[in-house]
């Protein structure tokens, strides 16, 4: 199974990513961003989840792996997973790869992209606009979410990194750019196996 946690900033182009990522592997993609705006609004988690990213910032632990541990279930029969904006902790990755082991496998690699902090800025502020996305409008939401990314997020490639899992990426220049680095990246790691 070829599982992948597609990792970065927000704004860094994770969705557009996966969705490429998918169509060319076969994969489901499962981001836990769309995971939680899909929930419904009037229900006790959907609730709780917007409460957390109405402010930008990360939801529990403990919600977010059963939530996640739910969606996978969903496709038992899948060639591999994209985990989109998961894990955020290192909390989450080791759940994560606890969940993953239980089903006799394990995380591929990690592919963190890495993009400039006021590229993201511009990049979150034009989503906004064109995805009608609110928690992207707000430039201290997004602020917060760059911080709690930097503080909480970011050491989660440290844990895939001690495990040589970890592949970083530049995250700028053309979509289709990123894309071909990636898939090389993918292909590469597959060929030394």
């Amino acid at each position: 199974m070829l599982n992948i946690v597609l990792f970065g900033p927000p704004g860094a182009g994770k969705g557009t990513q996966s969705e490429r990522l998918r169509d060319k592997y076969g994969l489901v993609h499962i981001s836990t961003g769309d995971v939680f705006r899909g929930l419904n609004p009037n229900s006790e988690l959907g609730k709780l989840a917007k409460s957390f990213a109405d402010k930008g910032d990360l939801v529990p632990d403990d919600i977010t792996i059963a939530i996640l541990e739910s969606e996978v279930q969903k496709f038992p029969n899948a060639k591999g997973v994209i985990y989109d904006g998961f894990p955020r902790t290192t909390a989450q990755a080791q759940a994560l790869d606890d969940f993953l082991s239980s089903k006799n496998t394990a995380v591929s690699m990690m592919l963190s992209l890495v993009v400039d902090e006021v590229e993201l800025k511009t990049r979150l502020s034009k989503r906004a606009s064109k995805a009608g996305r609110p928690d992207d409008a707000d430039p201290e939401i997004i602020q917060n979410r760059i911080n709690n990314y930097n503080e909480k997020t970011a050491p989660v490639a440290q844990y895939y990194d001690r495990q040589n899992k970890l592949i970083e990426i530049d995250g700028e220049g053309s979509i289709d750019g990123i894309t071909d680095r990636l898939f090389v990246a993918i292909d590469n790691q597959n060929s030394e196996k």
